[in-house]
């Protein structure tokens, strides 16, 4: 065995030893320290700043995901910075690289129609089921509520005469949604069968309320309700869930026109880089404006 991977050895000997690093972590990384050096063609131990952004760089250009080719970056930082904290090297060859970026996958969006589909599929469901399915559907996707701020709406949050409900959402934060004429409707015709899902006292403090031991409607059900409907509506039921409609709502809200900075109010999102996932419907729009109003557009 060469000195070089006789340091491959010893590092992961201190994983194993002062970290309890599991055997298919001591694995992975010896997979991927060899492969640097079998790419590199010379001694693991003695590769310099060059050579690692030369092997990201064909990692890249072999089409490795991102994700993939960081976890192999985080194996070799933690190697030369072992080798530097022990004295087996002078210097850490990793500082200086910069991690390879992680592309964030868009979110799968449901078209218009799509959710015009849903949400005619949810008004053929007879009884106050039904009734109670239109409405956590059109308030989803009038309002872009995260599923956990849906169930857990106190029963006062939403009168049936008002056009905004003011949601507690993620740190505390409160925030002001409005609310669309449809999904109003539907709140005042619920309102009349609510009654029906309050089993406990304590249950009456939920909006919609549940048998549940948290006393209101559980995520676990309404997913299943949610994907019963997109099959009832004749769509794939893998493109839909909870959190789809609430990905429906920003995009076509954004494709319709609407400000991203008041998008990202709605959905309340601390900070607007979360919301920015999103542009690519601003891109869209504004190639299409471009398309068909710019005065040398062919």
């Amino acid at each position: 065995m060469s000195k070089s991977l006789q340091y491959v050895e010893v590092f992961l000997e201190m994983l194993a030893a002062e970290r309890g690093a599991a055997q298919n972590t001591l694995e992975s990384y010896n997979r991927d320290l060899r492969h640097f050096e079998a790419y590199n063609r010379t001694a693991i131990a003695e590769a310099d700043s060059e050579d690692i952004r030369g092997y990201l760089a064909h990692l890249e250009r072999e089409g490795m995901a991102p994700s993939t080719a960081a976890r192999r970056l985080s194996a070799m930082r933690q190697f030369y910075r072992f080798l530097h904290a022990e004295g087996m090297r002078s210097d850490d060859p990793s500082a200086v690289i910069d991690s390879p970026r992680r592309v964030r996958p868009l979110p799968k969006v449901l078209s218009e129609a799509e959710v015009e589909q849903l949400l005619a599929a949810a008004k053929t469901y007879k009884g106050a089921e039904g009734i109670r399915l239109v409405a956590l559907m059109e308030l989803l996707y009038a309002s872009g509520l995260r599923v956990s701020e849906l169930l857990m709406l106190p029963y006062p949050a939403v009168k049936s005469d008002r056009a905004f409900i003011v949601v507690k959402g993620k740190g505390g934060r409160e925030r002001m949604v409005p609310l669309s004429s449809p999904a109003i409707k539907a709140l005042q015709k619920y309102d009349v069968v609510r009654p029906r899902f309050v089993r406990r006292p304590a249950d009456d403090n939920w909006l919609f309320p549940s048998r549940s031991k948290g006393g209101h409607l559980t995520r676990q059900r309404f997913s299943q309700l949610v994907k019963e409907l997109a099959q009832v509506a004749g769509i794939d039921p893998s493109k839909v869930s909870p959190h789809s409609l609430r990905h429906a709502f920003a995009s076509h809200l954004l494709a319709n026109g609407a400000d991203l900075r008041a998008v990202q109010q709605m959905l309340g999102h601390a900070d607007i880089s979360t919301t920015q996932i999103y542009t690519h419907i601003l891109q869209e729009r504004l190639q299409e404006l471009v398309k068909t109003s710019h005065p040398l557009a062919d």
